[in-house]
């Protein structure tokens, strides 16, 4: 049997890949199994708000930049997520979000509507993030007074 061919490999050697989503971290962008993105190569250093494609371990993990470290790192967030992922390496970057397709319509991340929407979304992240734990709790304490069901 032969190696699966690794994302990596294909972004050497034809310049970007090109698959549907999967996983629901960067909801509502990017829909589960229902969006299809476009991955370039990276040459050079990401901005904030930019979405690159890096590894964790074995797996493979699209979030967005919410800041650009003077170390070279990045803190990373899925738009989905509560939690950040502190100082993820330049190395482990090996590509950023170009692209994608939601059905027939091609979304750019150079589009000024992207930018406002990247930008607006991890302005509201705070309110989001409060929002997220108050219903935990809410979850929690119902359990505890009205019993697991």
């Amino acid at each position: 049997m032969s190696e699966p061919c690794l994302i990596e490999d294909v972004l050497e050697k034809e310049g970007m890949y090109v698959c549907t989503t999967s996983g629901m971290s960067m909801y509502p962008m990017l829909r589960n199994r229902r969006d299809t993105i476009v991955i370039r190569k990276k040459n050079g250093r990401l901005k904030k708000y930019d979405v690159p494609l890096y590894r964790r371990g074995k797996s493979y993990v699209l979030h967005r930049i919410i800041r650009v470290l003077p170390d070279g790192g990045y803190d990373i967030r899925g738009d989905n997520c509560l939690e950040v992922e502190k100082a993820v390496p330049e190395e482990n970057i090996i590509g950023y979000l170009d692209g994608f397709w939601r059905g027939s319509k091609e979304i750019s991340m150079n589009s000024v509507l992207y930018r406002i929407y990247s930008r607006c979304w991890v302005a509201i992240h705070p309110v989001i993030y409060a929002y997220k734990k108050m219903k935990i709790f809410a979850v929690r304490l119902c359990k505890r007074i009205f019993g697991k069901k």
